[in-house]
């Protein structure tokens, strides 16, 4: 074990799995001799070389569009979309093809495709730079969505994402990229899909989040400590596959659940989260469900700590569902 950041994570996955396996290749904008806007793909051009660790264009239809095309040809790209906001011109090529293959090929083309980029708010990039849009992605069949918020899950659920056989869409929580610290297990640590964790331990109200709002939300839950209410904390870390049986076994517990996102409440994926327990649980309910989300609004730049949900918005949310009847 190691001391590191998130990005240590993504970047030692990356590291691991291109020394594993020839057929892993890096590709997006500034990955190679830059080493990414963010330098999670720091070294690794000058490691493996510029045929495995590709500058392109600055053209994300044609970034996903070719790693569409080398994962046909039995190759494991990882491409990189620089920020989530960027995503949209690859859009079609995301859910139309890469989305589809396996299935519309009877599993005979596998679609060994990881797209990874940075999403959220928190470092002031305003709003071209700042959006969490995790349920266009979510809401399409055939894709896995994968959100960590700790180094050993960077590194764990990318190593996964990159052998999976399906495309897997792995989104990075950059306001925590260098704060989010903690130990690193050595080698091909790899953390399977679909399996929830319990950041922390409580017995009155179950929070439900991801990415950034999970240390957000631990926060949080020391806070309502000091009044007597013991929240317990669940990082779903995987979106699709979803861990069903943490979110119900949790809420059956406590009987209460708030549900944490950056993204806007309406439509949000804490909509379907509300929805799971609703369907699942409402006998062990003992409170409406409530969010804590962004607002309905595009993405603000001189509002952004407004915006985003903070400790203090989280912790009276957590409150006012401890104390409703």
């Amino acid at each position: 074990m190691t001391e590191a950041t998130l990005i240590q994570g993504v970047n030692q996955a990356l590291r691991i799995a291109m020394a594993k396996d020839p057929d892993v290749i890096v590709l997006g904008e500034d990955v190679g001799v830059n080493g990414g806007v963010f330098r999670a793909t720091d070294g690794l051009y000058k490691e493996f070389g510029e045929k495995r660790v590709i500058d392109t264009p600055l053209s994300e239809n044609g970034i996903v569009g070719m790693a569409i095309g080398m994962a046909l040809q039995g190759l494991k790209p990882v491409a990189e979309i620089q920020f989530m906001d960027f995503i949209y011109p690859a859009f079609d090529q995301i859910v139309s093809e890469a989305a589809k293959f396996r299935y519309r090929s009877g599993g005979e083309f596998p679609s060994h495709l990881v797209i990874r980029t940075p999403y959220g708010g928190g470092i002031k990039g305003g709003l071209y730079h700042s959006q969490s849009t995790e349920q266009l992605f979510t809401s399409t069949p055939g894709l896995k969505v994968v959100i960590p918020s700790t180094p050993a899950d960077a590194k764990g659920l990318l190593l996964t994402a990159i052998f999976d056989e399906d495309p897997v869409i792995f989104l990075e929580p950059k306001r925590i990229y260098r704060t989010a610290t903690g130990e690193l297990p050595e080698g091909d640590a790899r953390v399977p899909f679909g399996k929830a964790r319990i950041a922390k331990e409580g017995s009155d109200v179950s929070v439900f989040a991801y990415g950034a709002m999970v240390p957000q939300c631990v926060q949080a839950a020391n806070v309502v400590e000091k009044m007597g209410i013991h929240a317990e904390v669940i990082d779903l870390r995987t979106l699709v596959p979803i861990d069903v049986d943490a979110i119900v076994g949790s809420v059956e517990k406590t009987g209460r659940a708030v549900v944490v996102h950056e993204a806007p409440k309406f439509s949000g994926f804490g909509a379907e989260i509300s929805a799971m327990i609703a369907e699942r649980c409402l006998y062990s309910l003992k409170a409406p469900v409530l969010r804590v989300t962004g607002y309905d609004t595009p993405f603000p730049y001189t509002l952004e700590n407004l915006y985003l949900p903070s400790v203090d918005r989280i912790a009276r949310g957590i409150e006012r569902t401890a104390s409703a009847t």
